[in-house]
């Protein structure tokens, strides 16, 4: 057996986006690499890891079985990197941040910069992810910390609040629907973003749970995109109140607060201690909680 942690994490972002194709990407290999490298994986033990079909790819049981190690190896990993940075001179450490779609394009921009300028020998591991994912990540020990929707169990975890983080629903000026709730809105067609984007996720889930779907006609490159687009008369949008409140220009739309409980978010920064986490992520903590300590 022949894996390398380049293997094993390459395997990891398979499993993660549900493709090969996706899984290369994240990992910033070439789908012929990527695929070479799954197939050797395979071939060096004389079973499958994969089940590959129309949709994507699924573990097959030994799969399942490799990625609980494989997980397990990588944390272990990185946390030698960092016990050894601590004893050389420009070896960088590095932090995995999961957050979903709001905090990583509404709050974590500035913050994460300037933390970055801070401290020239961390680098930071930035992923969105719907919130559940999230919390399932922290718990297994694959993340050092999260920023999710309180609309999730944490159970097992610490939190700590983060941003208030309200929902909006955007019309065009002409639109018919003029006022109403979530599932009345659903009658008609929507600007959405990027399928499998957290937010993206999220309304989904909520729509189904009122027994509609989500009519999507086009979707956006991140907010401003939405906004542009329900402007212009192309649907309906959802939007956090932040992305809202940071529009440039005159608005050329309507905007409709939200009023279900699961719109009426507010975002935590979690983890699975705060008190035991490494030194780089005890760092991170600390600057995203500063200012939440300033304005309790």
């Amino acid at each position: 057996m022949h894996f390398d942690l380049i293997d094993l994490r390459l395997y990891l972002h398979v499993l993660d986006t549900g493709n090969i194709t996706a899984g290369a990407g994240r990992s910033h290999l070439s789908l012929a690499a990527a695929s070479a490298r799954i197939r050797a994986m395979e071939a060096s033990l004389g079973i499958e890891f994969l089940e590959r079909g129309r949709r994507g790819v699924t573990p097959t049981p030994a799969g399942k079985a490799l990625a609980r190690h494989a997980r397990l190896l990588l944390q272990q990993a990185e946390q030698l990197q960092q016990d050894l940075a601590e004893y050389a001179n420009g070896v960088k450490g590095q932090v995995r941040l999961l957050c979903n779609t709001t905090a990583l394009s509404e709050y974590l921009p500035e913050l994460l910069a300037d933390f970055l300028c801070e401290h020239p020998n961390l680098d930071i591991d930035l992923q969105e992810l719907p919130s559940l994912r999230i919390t399932q990540a922290l718990r297994q020990g694959t993340a050092d910390l999260g920023i999710i929707s309180d609309a999730v169990d944490t159970h097992g975890l610490q939190t700590l609040a983060f941003r208030d983080d309200p929902l909006v629903l955007i019309s065009p000026q002409d639109h018919p629907f003029t006022e109403g709730s979530f599932v009345d809105s659903l009658q008609y067609d929507f600007v959405g973003l990027a399928p499998h984007s957290a937010l993206t996720v999220y309304l989904e889930e909520q729509a189904l749970h009122a027994g509609f779907r989500l009519q999507t006609r086009i979707r956006a490159e991140g907010f401003d995109g939405v906004i542009r687009m329900v402007a212009r008369g192309a649907g309906l949008g959802i939007v956090p109140q932040a992305a809202l409140e940071r529009w440039p220009l005159e608005r050329s739309f309507k905007a409709h607060p939200l009023q279900e409980e699961w719109a009426r978010r507010m975002l935590l920064l979690c983890a699975r201690s705060f008190e035991q986490l490494p030194g780089y992520a005890r760092a991170l903590f600390d600057a995203l909680a500063l200012p939440l300590r300033k304005n309790p």
